[in-house]
């Protein structure tokens, strides 16, 4: 059917993401929830999957009975009327909430089966090492103080550890552009980073392949940077997809049908114009000589 609004399924995860960990955190149970709101467990469990609308009324019961502090409370309640909002993608402004605006998104990530992310300028947050971390936190944030910049760092540093969850590890497919791996920084720091690269390309579950200056113009050029999230779904599956991308004062989040067929269209094209993942490591290895050649050659001694 056309012409039918679908509300964005972003603040409904968020929020069934929240009252799951309260529900948790008070030591209560599906059941204590579903009798104070009046339903099911299986309607609880649909709420903390983020696959159905919350009143507010409902949110305000849960709540109560997990205690959740007043300020965060006023915070599910606006979500739970977004979960009612027709519009097909979100816009989340973070100018005065730095750095909460990132939960969100950390939050859906670590529910997330698989990421597709294309990275034209850095090399992907996942897959930092932490000399090339710590520069790209102060490239993006120069005002930041180093305790700040460590605070910034141990957060990816425990995002990274979705590599690692057991038994199912995040899935993470990166296409990165070679002029990425091309950037002068301080010396040893891009070197320690392809040797990073190479070493997550190890891993049965990751996939990095880089997108080749001989690629020309590409249909991401007017994308720039995404990443597309997948969850699973209840019978094993996988649930819609959702495009995450930010700026300096905000982030958006798009699920229509459309708008994920767009983007599978453009991851697409991206992967048809790469290199090959082995492909894509010896270029790695190559640059990752070429540094090596230049920063202990025998003219620095």
């Amino acid at each position: 059917m056309t012409g039918v609004a679908v509300a964005s399924t972003v603040p409904r995860r968020i929020l069934g993401i929240a009252l799951r960990r309260f529900r948790t955190r008070a030591g209560k149970t599906m059941r204590e929830a579903a009798d104070v709101i009046g339903q099911s467990e299986q309607s609880v469990r649909r709420i903390e999957q983020g696959t159905v609308s919350t009143p507010t009324g409902k949110v305000a019961n849960l709540c109560e009975l997990y205690a959740v502090p007043a300020q965060t409370r006023q915070a599910l309640l606006g979500l739970a009327k977004e979960t009612k909002s027709t519009a097909a993608c979100w816009w989340h402004s973070y100018a005065d909430v730095v750095p909460a605006w990132f939960e969100l998104y950390v939050a859906l990530e670590a529910t997330a089966c698989r990421l597709r992310c294309f990275d034209p300028l850095l090399v992907n947050g996942l897959l930092q090492g932490d000399a090339y971390m710590a520069e790209a936190i102060r490239a993006i944030e120069p005002e930041l103080s180093e305790e700040d910049v460590d605070a910034r760092a141990e957060l990816r540093r425990s995002r990274q550890r979705l590599l690692a969850r057991f038994p199912d590890p995040l899935r993470l497919e990166v296409i990165i552009a070679e002029a990425v791996l091309l950037a002068e920084l301080p010396e040893g720091v891009m070197r320690a980073q392809l040797w990073h690269l190479l070493q997550a390309s190890e891993l049965p579950h990751v996939q990095v392949r880089v997108l080749p200056l001989s690629a020309g113009l590409h249909q991401a050029a007017v994308a720039g940077p995404f990443t597309m999230l997948d969850f699973p779904a209840e019978d094993g599956g996988v649930a819609a997809s959702t495009v995450y991308g930010e700026s300096l004062t905000g982030a958006i989040y798009l699920d229509a049908s459309s708008e994920i067929a767009a983007y599978d269209g453009v991851w697409a094209a991206l992967a048809a114009a790469s290199l090959s993942k082995t492909e894509s490591i010896e270029l790695i290895s190559r640059r990752m000589k070429e540094l090596n050649d230049r920063e202990s050659g025998p003219d620095r001694g």
